[in-house]
């Protein structure tokens, strides 16, 4: 069994820049060490996971508290809704949901079963005008999918984002005339094309008269997500409007998944039983060797060469392959299909996947809301959605900023 962990490995387990380790490194808060071998300088998995159980201490009093009530009803028009994470949560926050726009036909039934009064819009985006809600609706949200721009000129604009879907927010955006507009997307966004892509969307927005506030990425283990998921947030305001959007608050207290499938502070009773899927018989005994927070390294050297095939011989630490996760710590982020390749979730006790309902909780939808189609297609809604709780911390933030917008407005 592997007993060091390299530089990049270490980063990758723990969610810190190599630059951290390094500077941790110097302040003596996780010492480095020369492996007997090759005297590269590498860390004791022991120390790794010591320190692991410390940055999530359970004893940690979490005394942050983001909430703020509506002063009245505000409304919010989703686009590309998915399974629903993010409207349940903007609806946790007292935002009220007017109309959600989806192409996928399971995640519409999903979204219909779930909430009959819900306006669900089913098909593509490019097919539907909204514009009988200009001046009516609050907030547009929106979680886009990352989107190559073809570039006519120095400075981007509308147009040449066409064939988009960011071209689609933008156009939405602009004929609804929201107070503000929250796009969501994955880390990869600030450097996708260099960063071009993200220029680009934001001149879009300047161009339609939004500001953009300064761009952050939430990890949703800062926000009562028992999971290493990060999101990158995109925020318009509308030029007329001279109100500061804030954040919301990380909170101190991190959840782990036993946190996300025991009966305690996130949820009232044990995660109920569901199916799931199961790994192939060869996968199955790969992972039966891996211990609780190991991953493939932790396999004997000629199956690690076996397993990874060309990968091996690659950079990078590759944590999440053949990963079982520990039941003391924060998922890593779920992906659409629990047993593909390469990007394993065993369950701590048990060598399989975790079930449809484990995977909702680890994204913290609530048990009650229940995903229609095939085992795969629950898998893929919840796999792709927002983190309920980081939907609701989001919410939070927008409902600050419109009660601020009320009041200015009043009288």
């Amino acid at each position: 069994m592997k007993e060091y962990l390299s530089l990049s490995e270490t980063a990758e387990i723990i969610g810190k820049s190599k630059e951290t380790l390094r500077r941790w490194d110097n302040e003596g808060i996780l010492n480095a060490v020369r492996e007997p071998v090759s005297n590269y300088r590498v860390y004791r998995k022991d120390d790794v996971q010591t320190l692991l159980g410390n940055l999530f201490d359970k004893k940690v009093e979490d005394v942050v508290s983001n909430y703020v009530k509506p002063l009245i009803d505000y409304s919010v028009l989703e686009l590309f809704a998915g399974g629903g994470g993010l409207a349940v949560g903007m609806e946790k926050a007292g935002l009220k949901c007017v109309a959600l726009n989806e192409i996928d036909k399971w995640a519409c039934q999903t979204l219909r079963n779930n909430r009959p009064n819900w306006n669900v819009l089913e098909g593509d985006i490019k097919n539907f005008n909204f514009s009988k809600f200009r001046d009516s609706v609050d907030v547009v949200t929106g979680g886009f999918p990352c989107q190559a721009f073809s570039y006519a000129g120095k400075k981007l604009g509308l147009n040449d984002a066409r064939g988009t879907l960011f071209y689609e927010f933008a156009r939405v955006v602009k004929e609804v005339n929201p107070p503000i507009c929250i796009g969501e997307n994955v880390r990869g966004l600030l450097s996708h094309e260099k960063g071009k892509t993200l220029e680009g969307m934001i001149s879009i927005l300047d161009e339609i008269g939004y500001n953009v506030v300064p761009i952050k990425v939430l990890k949703a283990i800062n926000f009562r997500v028992p999971q290493k998921r990060e999101r990158l947030i995109l925020v318009g305001v509308r030029k007329d409007i001279d109100i500061k959007f804030e954040y919301p608050k990380p909170h101190n207290k991190i959840y782990d998944l036993k946190d996300a499938l025991k009966k305690g502070e996130l949820f009232e009773r044990n995660v109920p039983k569901s199916e799931g899927a199961i790994y192939p018989k060869y996968k199955k005994e790969i992972l039966d060797l891996i211990p609780q927070k190991g991953y493939w390294r932790d396999l004997p050297l000629e199956l690690q060469k076996e397993y990874m095939g060309g990968s091996f011989y690659l950079g990078g630490g590759k944590t999440g392959m053949a990963r079982r996760i520990g039941w003391d710590e924060p998922c890593l982020t779920l992906t659409c299909s629990p047993a593909q390749k390469q990007t394993e979730r065993c369950h701590p006790d048990e060598t399989r996947p975790f079930t449809v309902r484990e995977y909702a909780r680890i994204q913290t939808f609530p048990d009650d809301w229940k995903f229609l189609g095939s085992t795969a297609q629950q898998y893929k809604q919840i796999g792709n959605a927002v983190p309920v709780n980081l939907g609701q911390e989001i919410g939070y933030s927008i409902v600050k900023f419109l009660n601020q917008y009320f009041l200015d407005n009043k009288g």
